[in-house]
């Protein structure tokens, strides 16, 4: 036979250690790991040279936007800052304009998708107004649903827990897991309105109004109501330390809970907010560093399940408001998350199997995605090759987002991705996007 593609002179990462082999690609599969002399002719070949293979990297928290929103993102721009990035499945959030919270919705979000994504792309869905409508947005094929708890974004009332007992249970009973943004929103609006009231527009005041309270009261409340139900509740990036210990608790109770980390929260903390500004502004706030060493514990003892960007584009004009309370919340993180975990690889303090456990393994095994997160004979052929040795300064105007902004500019970092690999095909080569618009794959639950 004749592969489509094979990979010589690797560094594989399989079966949780490193070894040195050839990968044959066919039909967008894995078709043969193993010696270079049993590998088939193939219509490509790539000597990697000793680069490492890391199966393709999930991330399954970002915001695409398009639609209304496409001045800040579109899906061709922010599933090419995916590739760049090393990524090769996207979970993209539902809070677009207009909001997915339907089938409706849902199946004309997927369609604007097709015919312009690089990578694999999942869908969230916020719940309906109407839980009888739960059941055919799964069947439209949403990987789980979003419940934003700092206000009112879908159609679940977040202040009835009545309400959301009934949408967890038609959800568990269809098996599928509810993300959450655990925020409090009467505590967060009743300090927000003190600081207003009294002309505070600053940054202190922000982080003040988005206390560890507001965090730790909506884990806690949200925690309560799952245990009446047998639904999966997988928390987004967790900022505290305390809001993290309730979590583990949970864990250990038996509790189907996971919990996600985010890089702006393990790399910057409070102090970096008032240095770099309010480009670095985003919900939940950027913490004291007594919870960035927390967050850092949970991530090496394995009670953090996943590592998600929160990749969240804006234009440079919203995150320059006077007011904070105006300022656009979110940072762009798909071109900067692999190249920050790799450079802590490199000085110690995670593994490659870390790496590959937080945003392959874990988020393939929490969302469902079937044939992904492991590279193995059988399995998808999306495959990110990485560089260990590259060192380079984060340039934000080199992105390929729109969002051309960083808190982490110039801040060096060692290891780069440098191929991309989806489905079989070559997306990302040396920063250079080589793959078609429509050419990455929708993802439905199945």
């Amino acid at each position: 036979m004749i592969a489509d593609m094979v990979l010589v002179n690797a560094k594989v990462y399989m079966n949780k250690g490193i070894i040195d082999c050839s990968v044959a690609i066919d039909g967008g599969k894995i078709f043969k790991v193993g010696r270079e002399t049993n590998m088939p002719k193939s219509d490509a070949r790539f000597d990697l040279k000793n680069l490492l293979v890391l199966p393709g990297l999930i991330d399954a928290h970002v915001h695409l936007r398009d639609e209304g929103k496409a001045y800040k993102e579109d899906f061709y721009s922010g599933t090419a800052a995916a590739a760049a990035g090393g990524i090769t499945t996207v979970l993209d959030m539902p809070n677009n304009n207009p909001v997915t919270m339907s089938v409706e919705t849902l199946r004309n979000r997927i369609g604007i998708a097709e015919g312009k994504v690089l990578v694999n792309v999942g869908f969230y869905s916020e719940f309906p107004r109407d839980k009888s409508e739960i059941q055919g947005i799964v069947g439209e094929g949403a990987v789980g649903f979003k419940l934003y708890m700092a206000e009112q974004v879908g159609g679940l009332d977040i202040h009835s827990d009545q309400a959301i007992i009934e949408a967890f249970k038609v959800a568990g009973s269809l098996g599928v897991l509810t993300a959450t943004h655990a925020e409090d929103e009467q505590t967060l609006k009743r300090n927000e309105d003190k600081f207003k009231n009294i002309g505070r527009n600053d940054i202190n005041a922000f982080l003040k109004a988005h206390s560890e309270d507001v965090e730790v009261k909506a884990i806690e409340r949200l925690l309560k109501l799952a245990k009446q139900t047998d639904m999966h509740l997988h928390f987004c990036h967790v900022s505290t330390e305390a809001g993290m210990k309730t979590i583990i608790e949970a864990k250990k109770s038996g509790l189907p809970v996971t919990c996600e980390a985010t890089p702006h929260h393990l790399f910057l903390s409070a102090g970096d907010l008032k240095r770099v500004g309010s480009l670095a502004v985003t919900m939940p706030p950027l913490r004291d560093k007594r919870d960035v060493d927390g967050l850092w514990e949970a991530v090496k003892n394995g009670w953090a399940d996943v590592l998600g960007s929160d990749h969240a584009p804006h234009t440079l004009k919203e995150k320059e408001a006077e007011s904070v309370w105006e300022v656009k919340v979110g940072i762009p993180g798909l071109e900067t998350t692999l190249p920050l975990l790799l450079t802590e690889v490199r000085r110690g303090r995670i593994s490659i199997g870390d790496v590959v456990r937080l945003m392959s393994e874990n988020p393939s095994e929490i969302f469902k995605l079937k044939n992904k997160g492991r590279l193995k004979e059988g399995n998808d052929a999306d495959l990110t090759v990485v560089d260990l040795n590259r060192k380079y300064r984060v340039d934000a105007s080199k992105f390929h987002s729109k969002a051309k902004f960083s808190p982490f500019e110039g801040r060096e970092v060692e290891g780069k991705p440098v191929k991309t690999i989806v489905a079989g095909q070559l997306v990302m080569d040396d920063d250079e996007i080589v793959a078609k618009a429509g050419s990455g794959r929708i993802i439905r639950r199945e």
